[in-house]
C-alpha cells in the first residue's frame, strides 16, 4: 500500500550533502542535515572561524509596487518608510491580536526603472505557504505584486569571525564597505546573487541567494576553501546562545513581541496603523503579564522545550528552548514567566523529570560576539 505521508522536499544541495557524510532529519517538512561531524566543532567553526549552511528551506518572496513598502507597512509594527535603498527590517508579522504570525526580513532594494519599490523578503520554512497566503489576502494585487522565488532560488549562509574573508575571494563586490543588515546584488563566481550581511548565529557572515546551480558551485567551492559545512543542530546552539528566537517556539501566534522581548521592533511613536497596533498600544499602557527570559541552570541541568519553571514549588511558566551551551559551557534557556518573576537575578527553578532544578534569569543575549562588541 502507498503511503499517505506527503514526502519530504529537498533542496538542490541534498546529493552534494550526502556526499559530505550529513546526517539528514525531517524538518519543517523538508529532509535537510541536523549535523556533518558534529554539533560541538560545527557550533565552535563558526564561533572562530567560518561555517556554512544550505537554508535553501526558507521561503523566499518578492514584492513590487509603486508603494510597495508603504502596502507592507500595514503588516508589521516596524516603521518601514526609513529603510533607504539596500537596506533590511528584520520585523515580525502581526494578527489582529497582535499574535506573531511569524518572524522576517524585509529587504528593500529601491526602485526599478519603472518607479516600482522593489522589496525581497526571507520567511520560516515552515510558515512559507501560511505567509504567502497571508499577504495575498491582506494586500491590493492592483498596487503591488508577490513572486514567489522558494522553489527556484537557493539561499545559503556563510557565517563566522572569517566567513567574510572566505566569500569576498570569489565575489565581484568589495563586501567590507557592507554594513549589518546591508544587503546588494552582485556576482559570485561570475553568476548574479544577492547578498545580504544577515544571519542566525551572532556571528558576523552573509546570506547568499543565488540560482540551484551556482548555489551547488559556491558550497562546493567554499568547502574546498575550508568553510566548514553545518547544519541544524549547530543553528539552533548558535541562535540560543544569541538569544534569538525560533518560530513555533519562543514566539507563535499567541505571544506579542512585546511579551517575546521584541518591543524594539514596535514603533507606535513612527506607526501610525498597522494589524494588532490597539493590542500593542493596551500592553504599553498597563504591562505584559508575562515575558520572554533568559535562564542559566545550576549545574549540568539542561532545561527542554516545554519543562515547566516553577517558583516556590508552584508551576508558572514553560520553557522555550533549552540548551548546553558549547561556548559559554554551561546550560541555558528561554522561558516565559510572570512579568513579576522576570527580573534580573530572580530565582527560579525548572522541573526535569520530576525534580526542581535551580535556575536564575539572566541578561540575553547569553553569548554576544567580539565582532558586534
Amino acid at each position: 500500500m502507498a503511503s499517505s505521508e506527503t514526502p519530504l522536499l529537498r533542496t538542490p544541495l541534498y546529493s552534494t550533502q550526502l556526499a559530505s557524510d550529513s546526517r539528514m532529519v525531517p524538518f519543517s517538512g523538508w529532509e535537510m542535515p541536523v549535523q556533518y561531524k558534529g554539533i560541538g566543532s560545527e557550533h565552535q567553526a563558526v564561533r572562530q572561524q567560518a561555517g556554512l549552511f544550505d537554508i535553501s528551506h526558507m521561503g523566499k518572496f518578492r514584492f513590487s509596487g509603486p508603494n510597495a513598502l508603504e502596502q507592507l507597512q500595514r503588516l508589521v509594527p516596524s516603521d518601514l518608510s526609513r529603510l533607504q535603498p539596500h537596506q533590511a527590517q528584520y520585523t515580525v508579522l502581526l494578527n489582529s491580536e497582535a499574535g506573531i504570525i511569524d518572524d522576517l526580513i524585509f529587504y528593500y532594494q529601491g526602485e526599478d526603472g519603472a518607479g516600482n519599490q522593489q522589496v525581497v523578503a526571507i520567511v520560516n520554512a515552515a510558515t512559507c505557504a501560511k505567509d504567502k497566503a497571508w499577504f495575498l489576502s491582506q494586500l491590493d494585487p492592483q498596487q503591488i505584486t508577490l513572486t514567489d522565488d522558494s522553489a527556484d532560488r537557493v539561499l545559503l549562509a556563510v557565517q563566522g569571525p572569517s566567513a567574510t574573508t572566505h566569500l569576498q575571494s570569489f565575489v565581484e563586490a568589495d563586501l567590507s564597505v557592507i554594513p549589518r543588515f546591508g544587503h546588494l546584488e552582485s556576482k559570485i563566481l561570475g553568476q548574479p546573487a544577492f547578498l545580504a550581511r544577515t544571519g542566525y548565529t551572532g556571528e558576523d557572515g552573509f546570506e547568499v541567494m543565488l540560482s540551484p546551480e551556482a548555489g551547488i558551485q559556491l558550497w562546493q567551492t567554499l568547502l574546498e576553501a575550508g568553510v566548514v559545512p553545518c547544519g541544524l543542530g549547530a543553528r539552533d546552539t548558535l541562535r540560543l546562545e544569541a538569544a534569538m528566537a525560533l518560530y513555533g517556539q519562543d514566539i507563535d501566534d499567541t505571544t506579542t513581541p512585546l511579551e517575546a522581548g521584541l518591543g524594539w521592533l514596535v514603533h507606535l511613536d513612527r506607526v501610525n496603523e498597522f494589524i494588532g497596533r490597539s493590542v500593542l498600544v493596551q500592553q504599553k499602557e498597563t504591562g505584559v503579564a508575562r515575558r520572554l527570559v533568559g535562564l542559566q541552570m545550576a549545574g549540568r541541568n539542561i532545561a527542554r522545550h516545554d519543562y515547566a519553571v516553577l517558583s516556590a514549588g508552584e508551576a508558572v511558566g514553560k520553557v522555550t528552548s533549552g540548551t548546553l551551551s558549547p561556548t559559554l559551557g554551561y546550560p541555558i534557556a528561554l522561558a516565559y514567566v510572570p512579568t513579576s518573576l522576570s527580573k534580573l537575578g530572580q530565582s527560579l527553578e525548572v522541573e526535569i523529570r520530576g525534580k526542581a532544578y535551580p535556575a536564575t534569569v539572566v541578561k540575553r543575549p547569553f553569548y554576544k560576539s567580539p565582532s558586534f562588541a
